[in-house]
């Protein structure tokens, strides 16, 4: 283990030490305001779970219908004259929706066409390249309680559709 490595071990319990000992410096109880704060984060996470569970069964239930193929065999045949390969248009697809769903087939993307190909490397930039927006949208805007969002799903999609084009174009342009 090299220093690097041993030193990071010990900054996460040092700055939890460090916030306790600042804490009771300045008179603060400092159970008491964690309790108070874990309660906060429970309504939290009961106020934005409706939303996170509408995300997570409406991808899955697009990938169980078999829309996620059929989709995926048409971006097929539109893609084939530009070489791109059809498993980027997966990652492309279900991003805006879900992480964790993107990085599944990212990692069957990697499993079947190996780390360095043309479809891994196009994913791999995809995934940093454009946000999960609509799971930001449903967990932030729910959260404080937004209805109103006429203009900014068409600008955020727009912003993710530019983010994945140009993903790919770069990767296409240094290989």
């Amino acid at each position: 283990m090299n220093a690097i490595t041993a030193a990071f071990q010990y900054v996460i319990p040092l700055f939890i030490l460090l916030t306790i000992v600042y804490g009771f410096a300045r008179g603060v109880s400092v159970y008491d305001s964690f309790v108070s704060g874990a309660k906060d984060g429970i309504g939290l996470i009961m106020g934005i779970f409706p939303y996170v569970l509408a995300i997570f069964l409406m991808v899955k239930t697009f990938q169980a219908s078999g829309a996620h193929e059929f989709v995926k065999r048409v971006f097929s045949s539109v893609a084939s004259p530009f070489n791109l390969p059809p498993e980027v248009f997966s990652v492309a697809l279900v991003k805006p929706f879900s992480n964790a769903a993107t990085l599944g087939i990212f990692t069957e993307v990697v499993k079947t066409t190996g780390p360095e190909s043309l479809a891994t490397l196009m994913s791999a930039v995809i995934m940093g390249s454009a946000e999960t927006t609509f799971y930001v949208l449903a967990v932030y805007l729910g959260a404080v309680g937004i209805k109103r969002t006429k203009y900014l799903i068409p600008v955020c999609v727009t912003a993710d559709i530019m983010g994945i084009i140009i993903a790919i174009i770069i990767v296409k342009l240094m290989s």
